[in-house]
């Protein structure tokens, strides 16, 4: 078994592929979720406004990109909408198509957050004086943060796992990389197996290290 190990991933140094993969998957992962996370602050505005036509825009985003598979949205960026433009860059339209996703699913996750605090709040943020811009940023969004930071971390998490369909427009992530292996060695489950495991430390590591942040921050909210 070890000597399948070592011609298959040492031998002629495979197993670099799989680091330089795994850095491609995570930087299309953290960028995604930057961009997904100011389209969802928006959208989630837009979706709590009183006006109808914000409302239905964010209703019609949400809609669309939350009711088509991810990769058929992938390809949809790359060989509809990018290809014609010149754009070659599969990294850089990964990035926007997966953030444009995630951007649904925050504003999802933003809205709900927001209208969970207690309508109170905005009420007393007001009658001291303060604006509805300035109640917002300074009274609800805190509190609705501490309450949407599980989900969001879940989303962030299934962000990294979606990202291997990035592989459909030819981006040399960590199931690519693994990919590339299985069809120069002609060996499907070392390459496939080392896949899965990369992929499982990862998400249960962050799963691991969310978890210890929201108990850092629950207990700073009791000190105070």
């Amino acid at each position: 078994m070890f000597q399948s190990f070592y011609d298959v991933m040492i031998n002629h140094g495979r197993w670099m592929l799989i680091p330089r993969g795994l850095g491609i998957t995570l930087l299309i992962a953290f960028c995604a979720i930057l961009i997904g996370s100011v389209l969802g602050c928006i959208f989630a505005l837009f979706k709590i406004s009183k006006d109808k036509r914000l409302h239905a825009v964010a209703e019609v985003y949400t809609t669309i990109i939350r009711g088509i598979p991810m990769a058929t949205q992938l390809m949809i960026f790359y060989f509809v909408v990018f290809a014609p433009l010149g754009m070659q860059n599969a990294v850089a339209v990964a990035i926007i198509a997966f953030g444009i996703n995630s951007g649904a699913y925050c504003t999802e996750i933003f809205r709900a957050g927001i209208q969970g605090v207690d309508k109170g709040q905005m009420e007393a943020g007001r009658s001291l004086g303060l604006s509805w811009s300035q109640t917002m940023v300074k009274i609800i969004l805190p509190q609705a943060v501490r309450t949407v930071l599980p989900t969001y971390t879940s989303e962030f998490i299934a962000l990294i796992k979606e990202t291997s369909v990035a592989s459909f427009i030819a981006v040399v992530d960590l199931q690519k990389a693994c990919d590339n292996i299985r069809n120069s060695t002609y060996n499907a489950w070392i390459p496939l197996l080392s896949c899965a495991v990369v992929y499982l430390c990862l998400t249960v590591g962050l799963t691991k290290l969310f978890a210890f942040c929201e108990k850092r921050m629950a207990r700073s909210d009791r000190s105070k």
